[in-house]
């Protein structure tokens, strides 16, 4: 054991709110205070990122017209993916895919503009911006369950289109619009997975070693 770890009972926290972290979709209103969703945030800006570039960017959505808007595009999304599917259009209609209406707080997540001039780390791999928001969303995810809220991330929505309902600068880019607040209960397993949507595939599956495809 490394002279820097943590106590037992800090790592076994650390560890819960990795694996009892959910995708949330079912909110129960109520409300986040201030100074929690600060601290959540400051989680979220403590996250790494590639050549310290902070490409992240947080809008806190409190006008109802907006969430509504913001609503509106996403269900314009789902109807779209809905057709996509094929086939599996109707059972993904069943599905709720978000919690918009009925979260206590909602934000997007974004990519800030002016990202060509930040060369450190993203030469050969320009996404490594994507990657570090993606950090700092976890981040969020992480600290919203050890404070007992919930948090879902909303993919469905046309990025250009919400740009502009958001007043965003040209070369910025929405990534995420997240669901926040308490719950009733968070899911013992994905939703996806207890609605039969998909199964988790092992870890045992997706770990190589030193070529792709043999098993460690």
């Amino acid at each position: 054991m490394s002279e820097h770890a943590f106590s037992a009972e800090e790592r076994a926290a650390v560890y819960r709110a990795i694996a009892e972290r959910r995708d949330m979709r079912h909110f129960a209103g109520g409300r986040v205070e201030p100074e929690l969703l600060a601290h959540l945030l400051r989680a979220a800006h403590q996250a790494p990122s590639v050549g310290l570039m902070q490409p992240w960017r947080f809008v806190r959505i409190t006008r109802p017209e907006l969430r509504d808007g913001i609503h509106t595009l996403v269900e314009a999304e789902r109807v779209r993916t809905a057709e996509a599917l094929g086939e599996c259009g109707d059972a993904f209609m069943r599905l709720k895919v978000e919690g918009i209406r009925d979260c206590a707080e909602l934000l997007v997540a974004a990519l800030m503009d002016g990202r060509e001039a930040h060369v450190f780390g993203r030469r050969t791999l320009p996404q490594m911006d994507l990657a570090s928001v993606s950090c700092a969303i976890q981040n969020l995810w992480l600290a919203a369950r050890a404070e007992g809220l919930g948090m879902g991330w909303v993919s469905l929505f046309d990025p250009l289109a919400l740009a502009e309902l958001l007043g965003m600068p040209e070369g910025s880019q929405p990534v995420a619009v997240l669901c926040l607040g308490p719950v009733s209960g968070f899911y013992e397993r994905p939703m996806l997975v207890e609605e039969g949507w998909a199964d988790e595939r092992p870890l045992d599956e997706l770990v190589f070693a030193d070529q792709w495809g043999r098993r460690s």
